[in-house]
């Protein structure tokens, strides 16, 4: 199937999230009108206002229960793409991980490809938001250096069998981004639509904010790490144990939209990560940032400077969205300088209100 062409309608579930709001930023900056799901017509009209320079390119349709049967039916009509960017990442199941993390998950990544087969006669390619969860497996330590075309987690799903409602819930997590994705893929093979799918792997997502957030304690988990960090709530002495591998926002919100523009990204995985990081890298960036506040850099830890850099850890392969996509992901300096910018924007404005201009255009 073609690539969506670069003046068409596409929708974005869930954008008043921090990845789906990045999304439609993204998409209406790349010349495609934008309609997006959101739960509330709050939410949307807060979205209207944030993309107001846009005009009629940007709307909004109510999808109040991702896990409802139809819920995107009228929403998928009239557009060329989806992005589905909505999936809960948390860890709190609440002994019940079906319930609280896998069937959200699952379920509504179900219902979008669903509408799309019965009402999206216009759609050429759905592009959904899967994980690097969905490619690493804890069963296999000595895997130091995975990529999207090798790698699937076959490990987390069976502990959810295994241990029922005692899972853990980072692994509850982790096994409703696999599921999902397979069952996305799983529906494509079966249905065999006239539209094809791409799925993105972004591992733990950092950068700067845009998103509605009311208070500091509503942060999406992975932006509640970071202000943890600026105001002193890290210990200095594990700063240097492993983190794993970021991405900033704006490159997985950009990965989305040129997977549904580049005709060769259709049918493929698509990781979105510019590498392994430790909070000691943060920290460093922060302390050598030249825009960070003195008093952010006062309560942010030092640690120990430099030693994150010698922190044997996993390394998710990037290179197929940079030949494919020409994606340049941006580095944890670059991450750290505009998500500080963010926060500082919050706070300046009372967590009330939309972003000042500068932060749209980080």
């Amino acid at each position: 199937m073609p690539a969506v062409a670069t003046n068409a309608k596409i929708l974005v579930t869930s954008g008043s999230g921090y990845i789906g709001a990045w999304t439609c930023l993204e998409a209406l900056k790349q010349g495609l009108s934008v309609r997006t799901t959101v739960r509330t017509a709050d939410k949307g009209e807060h979205l209207k206002r944030l993309f107001s320079k846009y005009g009629d390119r940007f709307e909004y349709a109510i999808a109040e229960d991702l896990e409802k049967p139809g819920v995107f039916d009228q929403a998928v009509q009239g557009v060329h793409g989806v992005a589905h960017t909505g999936s809960p990442f948390h860890f709190n199941t609440e002994s019940d991980p079906v319930g609280k993390l896998i069937n959200p998950a699952v379920n509504g990544t179900k219902n979008v490809l669903k509408s799309v087969l019965a009402h999206g006669k216009d759609v050429q390619r759905v592009v959904i938001t899967s994980s690097y969860a969905a490619v690493i497996d804890s069963s296999k330590p000595d895997r130091m250096y995975l990529n999207v075309d090798e790698d699937w987690n076959e490990y987390d799903p069976k502990e959810v069998e295994k241990q029922g409602k005692d899972v853990p819930g980072i692994v509850a997590y982790r096994a409703s981004k696999v599921l999902a994705e397979k069952a996305a893929w799983k529906f494509v093979e079966t249905h065999k639509p006239t539209w094809d799918l791409s799925t993105v792997q972004p591992p733990l997502v950092l950068g700067p904010l845009i998103h509605e957030v009311s208070t500091s304690e509503q942060l999406n988990t992975s932006a509640a790490y970071v202000y943890a960090l600026i105001h002193g709530n890290k210990d200095a002495d594990t700063l240097a144990n492993p983190g794993g591998n970021c991405v900033d926002v704006r490159d997985v919100a950009d990965v989305h939209i040129k997977a549904l523009l580049v005709d060769q990204a259709g049918g493929q995985r698509l990781p979105a990560c510019f590498g392994p990081y430790t909070w000691q890298d943060w920290a460093d960036a922060i302390h050598a940032s030249r825009s960070v506040p003195d008093d952010i850099k006062k309560q942010t830890p030092i640690g120990q400077p430099g030693n994150g850099k010698d922190v044997k850890q996993k390394v998710f392969d990037r290179t197929k969205s940079e030949k494919m996509l020409g994606i340049t992901f941006k580095d944890i300096q670059r991450q750290a300088d505009d998500m500080i910018k963010s926060f500082v924007d919050y706070e300046n404005r009372s967590w009330k209100g939309l972003p000042a201009d500068e932060i749209l255009q980080l």
